[in-house]
């Protein structure tokens, strides 16, 4: 009898564990694809606008945030680190006030991206 409760114990806590899955409560991956595109085109409409560097700098820091969302396969994942480096990049360039180079970093990161959407 003890061994049949400890089973079924057992049993109903993998049970409940595995219906909770971060994949599954996450966001879809294409939604927060598109989020971050949002963002970056925010960014880059704003260094054309001639905006502050802090103004852009918060529409890259929010692209950064919805970046984290995005989860999936392990290749969407390390394709996704990539292409949050441009990001980081271009939050640096801003740092340093080279707006032009952080342009060019926000174009390279909004290619990279759109190309997510091809492991999804």
């Amino acid at each position: 009898m003890k061994l049949l409760k400890s089973f079924i114990f057992a049993f109903a806590l993998a049970l409940s564990l595995g219906s909770f899955s971060t994949t599954v409560t996450a966001a879809a991956p294409i939604e927060g694809i598109n989020l971050v595109l949002d963002h970056v085109a925010e960014a880059i409409k704003a260094i054309d606008a001639g905006e502050s560097n802090e103004a852009v700098r918060e529409h890259v820091l929010a692209s950064l945030r919805e970046s984290k969302e995005i989860l999936g396969t392990e290749m969407l994942e390390k394709n996704r680190l990539k292409a949050s480096r441009s990001l980081k990049k271009a939050r640096t360039a801003l740092k340093k006030g080279d707006t032009q180079k952080a342009k060019d970093l926000l174009g390279e990161a909004e290619k990279k991206f759109a190309d997510l959407k091809k492991f999804i």
